[in-house]
């Protein structure tokens, strides 16, 4: 009964800030690495950002969005967000949240890959555009 659901998605101007949910149910959230990835038409899934557990407290990000995205959770709402500012056209697309299959650490060597994640959200559309 592991759920996760993204949210926060729309249309903004390049430029501007978005802030994405991802709601957990089923386990509690904090207890594990959840990953970000995006997936713009007609290509493949890429790893925008992976935020381990509490207890672990390391995250993350893809070299083209480190510095102005940022994840972090609300353990009491069993919430992880991305927060996305200084948008670029280059990240529209579907954003999804997925749970490490194994592990409460987003490992540096294999956090990118979509193989290690399961129980993954329906997606959330971001359209950057003027």
């Amino acid at each position: 009964q592991v759920q996760l659901v993204e949210s926060g998605g729309g249309l903004v101007q390049p430029g501007g800030s978005l802030r994405l949910s991802c709601a957990a149910s089923g386990f509690t959230s904090n207890d594990y690495a959840i990953g970000w990835f995006r997936q713009a038409p007609g290509k493949e899934r890429e790893a925008v950002s992976c935020i381990s557990s509490s207890s672990v407290g390391i995250n993350w990000y893809v070299g083209s969005v480190r510095g102005r995205f940022s994840v972090s959770r609300d353990n009491s709402k069993n919430t992880v967000y991305l927060q996305m500012n200084s948008l670029k056209p280059e990240a529209t697309g579907i954003y999804y949240c997925a749970r490490v299959i194994s592990g409460r650490a987003c490992e540096q060597s294999n956090w990118s890959s979509p193989v290690q994640y399961g129980s993954w959200g329906q997606g959330t559309q971001v359209t950057v555009s003027s």
